[in-house]
């Protein structure tokens, strides 16, 4: 007989968006707190755990804390998280096993941020009341190494990019072909964010002006428009309630329990310049294909999907390791609409996933898989839901042989500072441009004849050639300029 007290459901879901008033972080998590109380009206009792997913926008030191006051919840351990989009599926994954081994019997899961408000010019309060801070929970690291930093490499949408042209030399395309095969990718997800209730651009948008360079739409850095970005500057909250079965049913809502049937996280190699292919992700294959395999599912048999979407590297390499080719499928890749259009309200954005998620299966669906993402492709996970309860319980999928494997494959960076003087044969590239136009940077990562990697800047970005993916290039120290053909 199934033990109730030890089977994880998402019982309670809530999100919250603010287009006119300045409000704080903190004051969007709580009406999507509030909003999954409501759904899950009862729960409140058997909630232990409240976890806060890192918030970019002013808070106080302990969010967790001051948002279960808000919210009237005593007695619960609070935690805050460190960065990482990964982080809400994490938190599910993580209560799940928790739930499954008795040690909770639920807990709220929320996040928010309030950049728009931010940008107003208004004060804005932090909302924080709480002097202690609260626990935080994951490694806090910086998503690239000393060598990447040395040359300026950070800005998410230069290194997303980066990865992106070594996925368009793969294909074969120009920068100009791969920048139109991108728009292509992510009209669909314009679609989906025109019919979304919470999406911050309901409206939808052909191939063409996401992919056409205007002065509205200019390019950030090669290949990617600003249409093919994460939109940051939202006001945006999301929160879920994970429960046991038991406590759903003590509270008169085992009806709507939607399942947490499985759960599994991995990490690429770490930094983005060591990595053997920096086209494909082993960990987002290791992660999505190991809770496949625990439910005894195939891609095809998956209903609900939702590929983290921070920008169409990140679509495309989730798509390929989890086996659909993102050229020439019409499955749908997202459930909102994806960062860029639905909005990217920082870390949380996975919350409004699995929240959508959760309605989608109350409403018939069956299953959906979600993957949620951390830094640079560099942190994975990945949940499936079902609506019907899994035959074998939750299964925390262990990863430990593939993890190593992951991470004995990381290539030998050439360090900051060392005296080089070789050719190399880039296998990445961007370039960086200004609001006007102009290229402000033009890194890229080489393989060296001695079988290292390097990653270098420029010897004079004005002059740069875009599609360089493949050619050979001159480096001395962490610079670097053409080889005359």
């Amino acid at each position: 007989m199934t033990d109730e007290t030890r089977v994880p459901v998402l019982i309670g879901a809530g999100q919250s968006i603010e287009r006119d008033a300045t409000v704080s972080a903190l004051d969007l998590a709580e009406r999507a707190a509030g909003a999954a109380l409501d759904d899950a009206g009862g729960i409140e009792g058997a909630i232990d755990r409240v976890s806060v997913v890192n918030m970019l926008s002013r808070v106080g030191p302990a969010p967790a804390t001051d948002l279960a006051a808000r919210l009237g919840i005593a007695g619960a351990t609070c935690e805050a998280t460190v960065v990482g989009g990964n982080t809400p599926q994490a938190l599910v994954n993580r209560a799940a096993v928790d739930i499954s081994a008795g040690r909770i019997s639920g807990t709220l899961i929320a996040g928010a941020e309030a950049m728009r408000s931010a940008r107003t010019g208004e004060k804005v309060p932090s909302g924080g009341k709480a002097d202690e801070a609260d626990p935080v929970l994951g490694q806090d690291r910086l998503g690239v190494g000393e060598s990447e930093m040395s040359v300026g490499l950070l800005v998410p949408a230069h290194i997303y990019a980066m990865v992106d042209s070594a996925v368009a030399h793969r294909e074969g395309r120009t920068g100009a072909e791969h920048r139109k095969a991108l728009g292509d990718l992510m009209a669909p997800f314009t679609e989906v964010a025109a019919k979304h209730p919470w999406a911050w651009f309901p409206e939808p948008l052909n191939a063409a002006s996401i992919a056409e360079v205007t002065e509205a739409n200019r390019v950030v850095a090669e290949p990617y428009t600003k249409k093919m970005c994460a939109f940051l500057n939202v006001d945006q909250g999301a929160a879920v309630i994970v429960s046991s079965l038991a406590a759903a049913r003590a509270a008169g809502l085992a009806d709507q329990a939607v399942f947490v049937a499985a759960g599994a996280d991995a990490v690429d190699v770490w930094e983005p310049t060591a990595r053997p292919d920096i086209a494909a992700s082993p960990a987002i294959a290791a992660a999505a294909g190991g809770v496949m395999d625990a439910a005894g599912l195939a891609i095809d048999e998956i209903e609900l999907l939702d590929l983290y979407s921070c920008f169409p590297a990140a679509v495309q390499l989730a798509a390929e390791a989890i086996g659909i080719h993102p050229a020439t499928t019409d499955r749908q890749l997202t459930l909102t609409g994806g960062l860029p259009y639905f909005g990217g309200p920082g870390n949380n954005y996975s919350t409004h996933a699995i929240a959508t998620a959760a309605g989608l299966l109350r409403e018939g669906a069956s299953n959906a898989l979600i993957g949620a993402l951390g830094w640079y492709v560099t942190k994975h996970s990945y949940g499936l839901y079902t609506s019907a309860p899994p035959a074998s319980g939750y299964a925390a999928v262990d990863l430990a042989g593939e993890q190593k494997a992951i991470d004995e494959s990381a290539r030998t960076i050439v360090g900051p500072g060392e005296d080089i003087d070789t050719p190399g044969i880039v296998v990445a590239a961007t370039q960086g441009t200004d609001r006007d136009g102009n290229t402000t940077s033009a890194p890229v990562i080489a393989d060296l004849p001695d079988g290292r990697r390097a990653v270098a800047a420029a010897a004079d970005p004005a002059s740069a050639p875009v599609d360089i993916v493949g050619r050979a290039v001159h480096l001395r120290g962490q610079t670097w300029s053409e080889v005359n053909r």
